[in-house]
């Protein structure tokens, strides 16, 4: 009996460094693959605001370094926090997302609130592609409604090239 004792003492006393992996890693990287495998976009939500979440807390940590070493309680709260973000009864990582980035995504702060930020493309915000559009669309009318868009364009363009006209296009000449 006073061996398990001992062996109950140390992981009491070992519990977050058991505990972080497990809920930092393991269970997000299962609930993550699982959320692939679904149609729901709200569990991808919720594991893509997880990561993101996660490498920031992580970059946060690397930052401060030597300041969190100072405070032993900062793995604790960490692994309360990350315990928030993770468990499904409270869907920390879903709350903040709805509440802070999905706002502040759409509606960003003027540049007279920011500092001067040069005017470039925005890579954050950057439009769908084709892909995610034909995805869209097939979503909203089904595949076959796309077939037919599909068709109907391939014959718009066969019908432009059989016209009389000449179209130079870099290499070939169409009548």
């Amino acid at each position: 009996m006073g061996g398990s004792g001992n062996f109950l003492q140390v992981i009491a006393k070992n519990f977050d460094v058991l505990a972080l992996p497990v809920v930092t890693l393991v269970y997000p990287l299962y609930a993550s693959i699982k959320a692939i495998e679904t149609k729901s976009p709200t569990d991808d939500q919720q594991w893509l605001t997880y990561w993101v979440l996660y490498s920031m807390i992580t970059l946060f940590e690397l930052t401060f370094a030597k300041v969190l070493e100072c405070l032993p309680i900062w793995t604790y709260a960490k692994l309360i926090m990350i315990c928030w973000l993770v468990l499904p009864c409270f869907n920390g990582a879903a709350y903040v997302y709805k509440n802070f980035i999905r706002p502040y995504y759409l509606n960003p702060p003027q540049a007279s609130q920011m500092w001067y930020i040069p005017r470039k493309k925005n890579i954050f915000r950057k439009q769908d592609d084709v892909l995610t559009s034909a995805e869209k669309y097939i979503e909203e009318h089904g595949p076959e409604a796309f077939e037919r868009l599909l068709s109907k364009a391939d014959r718009e363009e066969r019908g432009r090239r059989s016209n009389n006209y000449m179209i130079f296009d870099d290499d070939y000449i169409y009548n």
